[in-house]
């Protein structure tokens, strides 16, 4: 190989190593982080071996009184709007219109150690 060859061949794998080495920049923590109970809020979860996600309808079993998660507060979920109420699905606290069973909203169950 001529020493031109060489010479260039050195000087591309230079250039390669150091496009490969070019440090990359993380978004701000600020920028992606979820404060307080966000950081526990979920767009999907499983339970009863079905995969739900906000918008689905549960299990007529949920709408039931003895499913209706009345101390909400002791939970650090926020409050139930009119015609909602919390309950307990797949470890996951989940928000549902009482007329349509439908999900609204959702929190992981490690909300609860929230402080």
């Amino acid at each position: 190989m001529s020493k031109a060859k060489v010479m260039l061949a050195a000087a591309l794998l230079a250039c390669a190593g150091s496009a490969f080495a070019a440090p990359v920049q993380a978004p701000a923590p600020e920028a992606t982080a979820k404060t307080g109970i966000q950081e526990y809020e979920i767009q999907e979860f499983i339970a009863d071996f079905t995969r739900f996600r906000i918008g689905d309808t549960v299990p007529a079993l949920y709408l039931t009184d003895e499913y209706n998660i009345k101390q909400w507060k002791l939970r650090n979920l926020p409050a139930p709007d009119a015609g909602t109420h919390w309950t307990y699905m797949g470890e996951n606290y989940v928000l549902i219109g009482d007329a349509d069973g439908k999900i609204i909203k959702a929190y992981d169950g490690e909300i609860f150690y929230h402080h």
